[in-house]
């Protein structure tokens, strides 16, 4: 027996170690060189890695979870059985069986297994299927060479749903499949991205001494300029949306508060304070959360702002965003859109010392110059570390922001 160990590469970015996401094989699977063994998971993204060679998995480094050094084995292959099936897809033609002598009976001969196509999809989307027990090869994917994405997925799970639904069995069991009864109690290991979030959050909350600030603004003026901007626009994915408008009015709100576009470094114990304005954009993806980032947003104009929050959002969620695009932000705005609510108590992105919470805006009754006006109202709920910025330094900034939004020429006079 012949024997290749597969070792962990350089991922890049001086990562030492990385951990396994999932793996796409088992031992006694037979692999062909270029197929998608697994996924190992960064701070920043899953990685696929496909095998160098064709051979029999006789051992795996571990289970999804553990903890892999570049350089160690990850998969051991015995290269010298190769299943037969592969030998022969290789095989131009298949010779016809030859007759039987006299007396004998001919032997069987073995249809060829067709060749399995790897199908093209992202690892969160190759996971998901893999946890409902669906064979990816049975969807017909929309994306870019056939490549199945998280709306076909969940097209393809909801179309088997309604199946279900049609084939039903009648009476108590019936009853419980509408109640939506399922397994009582469900394992799942805290891997990956969802690891690495929750270790930051942990830690975040544990060292920074937050002081969260919530303030209303009106913003009815904003709205009507935004609406009025978009007249135009056809395309339904360029129109502006409020926050290019807030990242505009923080960037020069910033120049007053220079403090807030800060970084700690926590080794060399130095507070580093930023003129360029690197914008992180909170994203929830499929994956988890994410913060990619818009550089030097104090560089563009409105419409500019709008175009890089839309495709640095989107590429985080399809996983086709750049490593570089995902660190090295200065201060972050987050958004829960419409599931904004009144008030939120953001977590502070580390090593940021700000961070800046959009809520829902609805209409509400308010009292202006002795009369009451149906106005539309928002909130800004902003945390800050209390270690380097001063409450009132935290109000006074976020109170500029709202003499911008609500008078909003202001923000693009000079």
């Amino acid at each position: 027996m012949s024997e290749y160990t597969f070792k962990l590469p350089d991922l890049g970015e001086g990562t030492v170690e990385s951990e396994i996401g999932e793996w796409f094989i088992k031992v006694g699977d037979q692999v062909s060189e270029e197929d998608v063994v697994g996924t190992m998971m960064t701070d920043k993204a899953a990685v696929e890695l496909s095998s160098p060679v064709s051979g029999k998995v006789i051992q795996l480094a571990g289970e999804p979870g553990d903890i892999v050094a570049v350089g160690a084995g990850l998969v051991v292959f015995d290269v010298d059985e190769v299943d037969s099936s592969v030998a022969a897809e290789a095989a131009p033609t298949e010779a016809p069986p030859a007759e039987a002598p006299p007396g004998e009976v001919a032997a069987e001969t073995k249809p060829v297994p067709a060749k399995r196509t790897r199908v093209m999809t992202s690892p969160a989307v190759r996971r998901m299927a893999k946890e409902a027990g669906i064979d990816l090869a049975t969807i017909a994917g929309s994306g870019p060479g056939g490549r199945v994405t998280r709306k076909d997925f969940e097209q393809h799970v909801g179309a088997g749903h309604a199946r279900d639904r049609a084939q039903a069995p009648s009476g108590l069991a019936a009853a419980a499949i509408a109640r939506g009864h399922g397994p009582l109690l469900r394992e799942i290991k805290i891997i990956g991205l969802r690891r690495i979030i929750a270790e930051r959050m942990a830690t975040a909350t544990r060292e920074i001494p937050h002081f969260t600030f919530v303030e209303e603004f009106d913003i009815t003026e904003l709205e009507a300029l935004r609406k009025h901007l978009n007249e135009n626009v056809t395309n339904q994915s360029e129109r502006l949306t409020l926050l290019p408008f807030l990242g505009l009015a923080l960037i020069r709100a910033l120049k007053e508060f220079p403090q807030c576009n800060a970084t700690y470094d926590k080794e060399r114990n130095v507070l580093l304070q930023h003129g360029p304005v690197h914008l992180g954009i909170a994203t929830q993806t499929p994956d988890g959360l994410k913060v990619p980032v818009v550089r030097h947003a104090e560089s563009l104009s409105v419409e500019d702002l709008g175009h890089e929050i839309r495709r640095v959002s989107d590429a985080a969620r399809n996983n086709s965003i750049k490593k570089n695009e995902l660190s090295g932000s200065t201060i972050t705005i987050t958004s829960l859109g419409r599931l904004g609510g009144i008030v939120s108590t953001p977590v502070i992105n580390m090593p940021e010392v700000g961070i800046i919470g959009v809520n829902r805006a609805v209409e509400r009754p308010v009292v202006m110059n002795g009369q009451v006006a149906v106005r539309l109202m928002m909130n800004l709920s902003s945390s800050f570390d209390h270690r380097f910025v001063d409450g009132y330094d935290a109000a006074a900034m976020i109170q500029r922001i709202k003499e911008m939004l609500e008078h909003p020429a202001t923000i693009f006079l000079p």
